[in-house]
């Protein structure tokens, strides 16, 4: 006989639980963002030497760096949401390259006008 959790809670439980649900599954998800970025960036290195590298080539690296270091910001607020402050380990496990970690941050969105 399965009960819902639901059933027998007053509201506020519930609530309760289900944030603490959606907390996980954003956790997660900027977890897997993060390794995602960091993949695609150990991949452009491995393929691209940074010695004499063209210009079109740097670009796109610093491109990868930004975008690693904001879903690295994205991961690190989510965990702070969460209760989980100590980002040490985070670094550690993740093998997050001191780059990335100095350019984490929003990424500020593109402008189209040339000054």
């Amino acid at each position: 006989m399965s009960r819902d959790f639901r059933l027998d809670r007053v509201p506020v439980d519930v609530l309760a639980y289900e944030l603490a649900e959606e907390r996980a599954s954003a956790l997660g998800r900027m977890g897997r963002a993060l390794e995602q970025a960091l993949t695609k960036l150990r991949e452009f290195d491995a393929a691209h030497p940074h010695a004499d590298a063209p210009a079109p080539a740097q670009q796109a690296r610093r491109t990868l760096v930004r975008e690693a270091g904001h879903a690295l910001w994205m991961f690190v607020v989510q965990r702070e949401a969460c209760g989980l402050r100590n980002n040490r380990m985070l670094m550690r496990d993740y093998n997050v390259p001191g780059e990335v970690q100095l350019s984490m941050g929003p990424m500020l969105a593109a402008s189209s006008a040339s000054p």
